[in-house]
Parts: C-alpha cells; structure tokens; sequence
C-alpha cells in the first residue's frame, strides 16, 4: 500500500526527515514512535505529498511526488489538530464535508456508524467528548471509504476513557481490512494497533521492529525518563537499544517504555556500561504526551 525509498526533507539547516525507506502491506498496521522533532509529522507530510521532498514515495502504486492528487485520494487523514465549527452539530458537520467531497447523504451516514456515531446527530459539536470528537474525525476520513488511514497522535489529549473509544475503533477498521499509518506517544496503542514500529530520531529510523519485540510481556507498559549528563545520551540510548528497550531522547532525558515490574533494568544496564543515572522519573499520561512534544 505505502512504498516509500529514501524519503529526505530538510528546512534550511534543519534535517527533519532523513534518508528513511520502508513498505506497508495492504491491510497491516505501521506505528511511528518517537519524541517531538523525530520527524514523525514531517514524514506523514511527505507521505501525503503536501510538502517537497526527496527520495520516492508510492500509494496504492500511485506516485505521491508526481500525482499526489490521486494518491491523496486513497488516504483518510486525521490529523493532530481537529478543526470543527463548535456550534455545528454533528450530523450537519458530517454532511458538509460529505457534500465538499460529492459523496451521498447516505455514504455520510455509513461513514458515521463506522465509527459507532450514529444517533448522536443532533449533538452540537461543543458538547461531544474528546473521544466523540476523534471519532467524528475519522468519520470525516473515512466519507470516501479510503483503503488506507494516516493519523497523527490519534489520542492526543485525550482521557483515558476517550482513547478507548478511538483505539476500538481503529480496531473495528482493522478488522474490516483498513491499512493503518499512526504516529503514537503511547505503547498501549501501539500495542493495540501496529503490527510493526518505525522508531525514529531526529529524522531517522533507528528501529524497525515490532511490538512483541519492543515489549515482550504481558504486563502494562510504564514510561520512565532518566536524567543523565548529555554527553552520555546518544551512548546510553545506544545500550539500551542494544539490550532490547524502546527508548527515545526528548532533550530532558531519555524516555524509555518498560513493562511495570522491570522499571530497574534499564539502570541496571547503564550501570554495566558505567555510566551513571542522576534521577529517574515514572512519567504518568499527561507527562508521557509531553514526552513528545
């Protein structure tokens, strides 16, 4: 579905994506995991064809960089920032969109119950949960019935009640055949939701694995972020990655997602390799999304 090879965008000096290439399956699901300024965003963009870059990328066998038209075509986006007028209700939001895009009244409602919106028309846009917002942007996406869905931070900012709402969901369309590109903060969604994760750091992907591999356990999955000095944070994140830890820099700390009963480990490992940790903190939801931003 997605073929991407050398994708490369710079701002002025500033590298934001880097040489990365990887493919995507019609039907699975990749996560991009990384903290602010990993390039996640920037890499949804080119993938989208909205901003110049380099390398080559494909959808559905259709040229982003030559017809990214069509290639848009393919795709429902939901990104970060939901954009809805807070005095519409929700049947009239879903409509006007739906009549932006020359799709049927009747698409629009499939589109809702899609996302298990149906009989919530009447509710203006003000009074719907963050969960229920998130969902009404996908509806939006899915008013096409695109075979591919791009999100970025799908929870973001959202309760915990409003994440698994938007999380069955997007289990809901995987199951019906949905291809998934999300960018996530958090590893219960990733674990949820991705058959593989492109780690990235300042604009390259430092690991292509899976969940399973990233976290091999049943247990939840805790963030924790170690203070070092910063001449041992690319070392340190080093060592980690080599004994098996998901772990990106956010320029205070490295944060590392470990299951709850092995919160020590990554010390441990550091401290074979001598370097020190000046502080650990157990970082809790609101913390992990500033995390990475």
């Amino acid at each position: 579905m997605i073929h991407a090879k050398g994708i490369t965008k710079r701002f002025g000096r500033v590298q934001a994506v880097s040489d990365v290439s990887f493919e995507l399956d019609a039907g699975a699901s990749i996560a991009l995991w990384g903290s602010n300024g990993a390039g996640k965003t920037t890499l949804i963009r080119c993938l989208l064809g909205v901003i110049r870059f380099k390398g080559n990328a494909s959808v559905g066998g259709v040229d982003v960089r030559r017809r990214g038209r069509h290639a848009r075509a393919l795709v429902g986006y939901v990104p970060q920032e939901l954009a809805f007028h807070d005095d519409a209700r929700l049947g009239s939001a879903i409509v006007f969109f739906a009549r932006l895009r020359r799709i049927s009244r009747a698409r629009a409602a499939e589109s809702l119950a899609e996302v298990g919106l149906i009989g919530h028309e009447r509710k203006r846009v003000r009074d719907l949960s963050g969960g229920m917002k998130q969902r009404l942007a996908l509806a939006v996406a899915l008013l096409s019935d695109p075979p591919l869905i791009i999100l970025d931070e799908p929870t973001s900012n959202l309760d915990a009640a409003g994440r698994g709402e938007v999380v069955e969901t997007l289990q809901r369309l995987r199951r019906a055949g949905k291809t998934l590109l999300f960018a996530s903060h958090r590893p219960d969604e990733i674990i949820s939701l991705a058959d593989r994760v492109l780690v990235m750091e300042r604009g390259r992907v430092v690991q292509d694995t899976t969940p399973v591999e990233l976290w091999p356990t049943e247990k939840p999955v805790q963030v924790i972020r170690l203070y070092l000095t910063m001449a041992c944070e690319a070392d340190a994140a080093d060592v980690l990655r080599e004994a098996g830890h998901a772990v990106h820099l956010n320029g205070r700390g490295l944060c590392v997602a470990v299951p709850r009963d092995r919160k020590a480990e990554p010390i441990a490992a550091l401290a074979r390799k001598q370097i020190e940790v000046r502080d650990i903190e157990v970082l809790d939801d609101v913390q992990i999304q500033e995390s990475s931003q």
